[in-house]
This record gives structure tokens, C-alpha cells and sequence, in this order.
């Protein structure tokens, strides 16, 4: 068995010809979410791999083995309910009522701007045709969002950071402007 430890996001930095060598490892959702498991590649070989606990696997995601092999992971796909909107009944915002609705049950979920993803259920499914949406069973990867304390690289190549600096220089009305003493204050 050999022994894998490694996780490189997406691969980045890894040359175009080291990836096309790259063995690959098709996993489902569940597969993907689990720090330590046994596998074989796409050449049959024995995987045992040993991430960091809480480690997430994405589709894109290279593994490197102990003899220096890169191991490319596969999204399988697998059963899923994929919700949208009825464009007769309903309207775009109907899909954003959903996400809400999902999200407050803890529902794992991907999100597109045409369509939500998640793991079969059939009472949620039910509470999304009422809703007037449109519920169908499909096979497709599943890479629902990381959440917002998740690592960055575990969602969708959303790399960047996010200080935008919204202070600008006042206080709007019903505000209240906080200060906080630290290493730079001056007083």
C-alpha cells in the first residue's frame, strides 16, 4: 500500500506535462469528506491515505503519494436532487428561498445560479414542489459549498482574500463607530 499525505488544491503550481502523468481517483462526496481512508487509483494501486483531519477533497484536487506520484481526485457522480425554478409559477428568487430553506436544515448544497444540488431526500424534495419548484433526480458530481469558515481552497477556486475596506472615513446614520485598542493605537 502506499501511503498518501499530501494534498495540493486544484493542483495549482504543478505543471501541465506532472498532471497529465497523474493517476487518477474517482471519489463520491462521502469518499471525499473522509481525512483517512483506503483507495486504488486508476492503475489499480493500493492508496492509503492519510490527510490532515478535516481535510476536504474536491474534484481537481491532487494528492501526492510518498514515491513522489501525483494522484488527480475525481468528483464521481452519483444521485442527486437538482432543484431550479418554474419559469411559469415562479421566478428566480423562488431558488433563493430555497437555498434558504435548505441551508437552515443543515443541508449540505451546491449552488449555480440556474440550479441547487443536494443529496437525495425525499421529504425536502416534497417541501420544494410545494414551493413550486422543479425537483429531478439526477447523476452528477457533487461539490456543494465549503461554508463560511471552511479553508478557501475547499470552495469553488475562490482563492482571493477578502478585505475590502468598507471604512470610509464616517459613520453613516444609526451607526456606531467602534474603536479598538491594539498595537497601533496611539493613546
Amino acid at each position: 500500500m502506499i501511503t498518501v499525505n499530501k494534498l495540493i488544491p486544484r493542483g495549482q503550481g504543478l505543471a501541465p506535462a506532472l498532471l497529465k502523468r497523474a493517476t487518477s481517483l474517482s471519489l463520491d462526496w462521502d469518499q471525499r469528506q473522509k481525512s483517512r481512508l483506503d483507495a486504488n487509483d486508476s492503475q489499480g494501486r493500493a492508496l492509503g491515505i492519510f490527510l490532515p483531519r478535516g481535510t476536504v477533497m474536491r474534484g481537481g484536487d491532487v494528492l501526492v503519494a510518498e514515491d513522489g506520484s501525483l494522484i488527480q481526485v475525481q468528483a464521481t457522480p452519483q444521485a442527486l436532487l437538482r432543484v431550479s425554478s418554474c419559469a411559469e409559477h415562479g421566478s428566480p428568487f423562488d431558488l433563493l428561498r430555497a437555498a434558504y430553506h435548505l441551508g437552515n436544515r443543515h443541508v449540505q448544497l451546491e449552488l449555480t445560479p440556474e440550479h441547487l444540488q443536494f443529496e437525495p431526500d425525499h421529504v425536502l424534495a416534497q417541501l420544494l414542489r410545494q414551493m413550486h419548484l422543479i425537483v429531478t433526480e439526477v447523476q452528477a458530481a457533487f461539490e456543494p459549498e465549503a461554508g463560511a469558515y471552511a479553508e478557501s481552497h475547499a470552495g469553488h477556486g475562490h482563492e482571493h482574500g477578502h478585505e475590502h475596506g468598507h471604512d470610509h472615513g464616517h459613520a453613516h446614520k444609526h451607526e456606531q463607530v467602534v474603536h479598538v485598542h491594539g498595537p497601533g493605537c496611539k493613546h
